[in-house]
């Protein structure tokens, strides 16, 4: 916006002053010029009207006025005469020009032809730029016995026009610096709030609902500030009341499940059952599990939201505890029929701080997760890197991926993929997203080249814990 606002405001305002100083060069040429031109055609409407009238009666008469003229010109050292014949010719010249040379401009030809005082300028044949007027010279029977023709030198006037635009140029550079700086200054007191009001909503987008901007202006975007605020105050409130009621409903639920999976996981080997009736408890059994699962998982979740999420840190060996997972889980997944492929690493890796239980809790998450929505795939690799700084933990199942445009989303609480065929919370990989970031890593999800999604966990060997 920034940008955007400088380019186009200074740019018409460049445009602007630029056709200014084109304006005025064009207007102060054409002043200066028209000024020469109209001194030099008074000057020589005046010369031929006192040769016509008392002195030029014949040819002979005309040459030995012209020459008498040329001697007594006072102007001689700021202006050039000469006395052309009708076939232009010079006759008589105050510059010594050779006599029977031609000027080579147009403008004698078209004084005697239109038998009026006509102006030229141009470069004349040393390269010089120059301004010529020439006026016929009429005897009293209405010939034309010759041409008078004065010739002066641009060469001050075209540095007076240069010094006159140069100086405007100056005075539009201070203009445009002016405009620049004013510009500057607008921008400045716009985008500065603007930019503080966005940080601010992309904290609340980001979920630090409740937070408030300073309120130092009141214009519109104090008006702004405030609808933001009061709006960041509504969602937090709404949060809160999201927070407590699965909070509660998770708490109510607790009892009720673990008295329904208990009572199931007795009956499903009573043996007066009947095939029929074993099968519906062990439905029941599952069912209870599951909803158990997912209860537990939004009861982790509030306590990440209400600041009680709690780690017991102390030096782990980070391979002997995802190998003790992949153990606790590889059982299960060969009943669905799903081969989990690990290598073990074989370069001794260093300790790293962290909370074994819970790294244990996002690990089988992530195997979960893999299980449930790469079924189709039928395996699941883990792997181990040394990445120096991080030790990197890898999880990839074999199924369709996710879509590119949900990756961003998918570790979102509560967010589900198109993709997804499995019932749940939707809330597994924002509880791991959490965990890894409490030991100061990050989960990343990526789909593989080939097919499926790749889950990589990056612990720090060191870092800063941001719970105790």
């Amino acid at each position: 916006m920034r940008q955007r606002w400088l380019r186009n405001s200074i740019l018409i305002s460049l445009v602007i002053l630029l056709a200014l100083v084109i304006t005025f060069s064009v207007v102060i040429s054409n002043y200066f010029y028209s000024t020469v031109r109209g001194g030099l055609e008074a000057k020589a409407k005046t010369a031929v009207d006192f040769f016509a009238n008392y002195i030029t009666k014949t040819s002979a008469e005309f040459y030995t006025s012209a020459y008498r003229y040329t001697q007594t010109f006072e102007d001689s050292g700021r202006l050039l005469l000469q006395f052309l014949g009708t076939d232009g010719r010079v006759i008589v010249s105050t510059s010594g020009i050779t006599a029977g040379s031609t000027p080579g401009t147009p403008d004698v030809a078209e004084s005697i032809s239109r038998r009026s005082i006509t102006t030229w300028d141009g470069e004349n044949t040393t390269g010089e730029h120059v301004m010529s007027v020439s006026a016929p010279i009429v005897n009293s029977d209405d010939t034309i016995v010759g041409v008078m023709r004065y010739v002066t030198s641009l060469k001050t006037v075209d540095r007076q026009i240069m010094m006159a635009t140069a100086a405007m140029m100056g005075i539009a550079a201070l203009v445009a610096a002016g405009i620049i700086l004013l510009c500057m200054m607008v921008v400045h007191s716009i985008i500065e709030p603007v930019g503080e009001i966005t940080s601010a909503a992309k904290r609340i987008a980001e979920g630090s609902y409740g937070i408030q901007i300073d309120k130092t202006y009141h214009d519109e975007m104090g008006e702004m500030v405030s609808s933001i605020n009061e709006m960041s105050m509504k969602i937090a409130q709404s949060d809160k009341v999201q927070t407590e009621f699965v909070s509660s409903v998770s708490h109510e639920l607790r009892t009720p499940l673990t008295a329904i999976t208990g009572w199931s996981e007795t009956l499903i080997y009573n043996d007066q059952l009947d095939e029929e009736s074993r099968r519906g408890v062990g439905i029941i059994l599952k069912e209870a599990r599951r909803l158990t699962k997912m209860v537990e998982e939004l009861l982790e979740f509030t306590r990440i939201e209400d600041g009680r999420f709690t780690l017991k840190i102390e030096q782990i060996d980070i391979v002997a505890e995802l190998e003790d997972s992949i153990f606790t889980y590889q059982e299960l997944l060969k009943q669905d029929d799903i081969d989990l492929e690990y290598e073990p690493y074989l370069e001794e890796l260093p300790l790293i701080p962290g909370d074994a239980n819970r790294l244990k809790q996002v690990f089988l998450n992530l195997f979960d997760n893999a299980a449930k929505y790469g079924r189709e795939g039928k395996k699941i690799s883990v792997t181990v890197n040394n990445e120096g700084d991080y030790i990197a933990i890898g999880v990839r199942d074999y199924g369709p991926g996710i879509a590119e445009d949900e990756l961003e989303h998918v570790k979102k609480k509560f967010y589900k993929g198109s993709n997804s065929k499995e019932r749940g919370s939707g809330i597994g990989l924002a509880v791991c997203d959490e965990i890894v970031k409490y030991h100061g890593g990050t989960l990343t999800l990526e789909n593989a080249p080939d097919g499926g999604l790749n889950a990589i966990v990056r612990l720090p060997v060191s870092s800063d814990i941001r719970a105790e």
